[in-house]
């Protein structure tokens, strides 16, 4: 409201200044048009005068009785010498318009003949046409000597120099009220906002706190009532701000408590089903070979007791994380390598399931400081994503190897290219893409416990798209072997 004051003491101005800048223009336009209307006239007036003295003279000389057949043998000679007296191109026509003599037939032809036909009508008359800075004008009248019509004078003269002087003072006069408008308006335009300024500002602030911002102040050079209100301004708000900076740390806590919760429960629920789908794997490929193939068994039966461990410690930290507010976590030395190479080898069979295979080019001793748990979750999270959403029938790959003193992991996989703003929002919690294939039970949790896991361990994680390929690049940082 306070900025629409400012608004109509400007416009108030504006229109004033512009409408003053209108009516001067219109009227100092009209007032050149006008004297140069009369300087034309009083001209062609000469002409006319000047023109008939000359026809008069000549019959007078030639001793010709006045008639339109004389006037008619005149006729080279007097646009000969009219040419001459007045600088004017000159026609000679007939009382019905014919025409007789022109110094210049092509000016006259191919115009407007409006003066022309009020001339044969009897009258004195011309038209004026303009082109851009320039002015012609034809200007007829009928030759009446003792009261005999005996022909018609046509003379075309410009008046170039005469308006162009116009146009030029009349340019002249609108930059300098241009420029004398232009000043007033940016007067008008400090003036009101000296006057508006103070409440505008007042206005702003009240509104930032309106929003809950109470990092405002005011400051106001000046000793009236309203540097007073600015004074009492800022107290009120210095108090206040006291007042709920208490109150906004306890909220800000208790929600990053909640959202620590939340995180913590759906990452929870994510990894019990993990360890669980590979049991129920190894149980139905035992279920169905039984122990005909003693090696299968003993080597499914070893996987379903890891996983079984598994389940129990994460139950067992679970009932540890309900007696605390934070984790604890411990980093070891840990082969990075030999965790993949057995996720790969565990998730085989899963990926049997979905008749694909897993191809591995995994280097040896790839050492790094992590959580031995974490990582074997982060593996099996980003090849079971690989499986579920790979190409039928199509092969995955799983790399690893150090380069510049990083291990890089490699997880890529055949699939359908996701649009380009779907790439960054997949390691946001519960997003699952557009894909159509979707295990049953997922909640979209997978990439979000990666993103979670990397991070731990102070990595890079990224997903592009390389000629129809799924690519996952992990990086963390390479633990030499004799490094302590």
């Amino acid at each position: 409201m306070l900025r629409t004051i400012k608004a109509k003491f400007l416009l108030g101005f504006f229109l004033i200044f512009i409408l003053s800048f209108l009516v001067l223009n219109h009227t100092v336009k009209e007032t050149i048009w006008s004297n140069n209307q009369k300087i034309v006239t009083s001209d062609l007036v000469d002409l006319k005068k000047n023109s008939n003295v000359y026809v008069r003279q000549a019959f007078l000389i030639n001793q010709y009785s006045i008639s339109e057949f004389y006037f008619m043998d005149m006729a080279d000679e007097m646009v000969n010498d009219l040419t001459h007296a007045t600088g004017s191109e000159v026609s000679v026509y007939t009382v019905d318009g014919v025409l007789l003599s022109s110094s210049e037939e092509t000016l006259f032809s191919g115009k407007r003949d409006d003066d022309l036909k009020q001339a044969i009508a009897g009258e004195s008359a011309y038209h004026i046409t303009y082109m851009q800075d320039q002015a012609e004008i034809r200007f007829s009248y009928p030759v009446i000597i003792d009261g005999t019509k005996v022909g018609i004078l046509r003379f075309a003269k410009d008046f170039n120099l005469l308006y162009q002087q116009s146009s030029g003072i009349l340019n002249f006069i609108f930059y300098i009220a241009l420029l004398i408008f232009g000043v007033a308006f940016l007067f008008s335009y400090i003036l009101s906002g000296h006057i508006t300024k103070p409440i505008i500002k007042l206005t702003e602030a009240s509104s930032e706190i309106k929003k809950g911002n109470l990092d405002v102040d005011i400051h106001f050079n000046r000793q009236d009532e309203i540097g007073r209100l600015a004074e009492n301004f800022n107290d009120m708000i210095n108090k206040i701000r006291d007042q709920i900076s208490t109150i906004e740390r306890d909220r800000d806590q208790l929600k990053e408590l909640n959202e620590q919760e939340k995180r913590f429960f759906d990452n929870i629920t994510h990894e019990l089903k993990t360890p669980l789908t590979s049991i129920i794997g190894y149980g139905k490929m035992i279920k169905e070979k039984g122990d005909a193939d003693h090696t299968f068994f003993n080597k499914g039966m070893n996987h379903i007791v890891e996983e079984s461990q598994r389940l129990h410690d994460l139950v067992i930290k679970l009932l540890e994380v309900s007696r605390r507010t934070s984790f604890s976590h411990s980093f070891e030395r840990v082969d990075a390598g030999e965790t993949l190479k057995d996720v790969c080898e565990s998730m085989a069979f899963r990926a049997e399931r979905y008749k694909k295979n897993i191809d591995c080019a995994i280097e040896n001793n790839l050492y790094m400081s992590g959580q031995p748990d974490r990582l074997r979750q982060l593996f099996i999270n980003l090849i079971d994503n690989a499986i579920k959403y790979s190409s039928s029938f199509s092969s995955i790959l799983v790399k690893a190897g150090i380069a510049e003193d990083s291990i890089h992991f490699r997880f890529e996989n055949p699939s359908t290219p996701l649009e380009t703003d779907q790439y960054s929002k997949l390691f946001q919690p519960f997003y699952a893409g557009t894909h159509k294939i979707t295990e049953e039970g997922s909640v979209g949790l997978g990439l979000s416990i990666v993103k979670t896991i990397v991070d731990e361990h102070g990595g890079t994680i990224t997903i592009s798209n390389t000629d129809e390929h799924i690519v996952v690049n992990v990086e963390f940082a390479y633990k030499e072997e004799n490094s302590s």
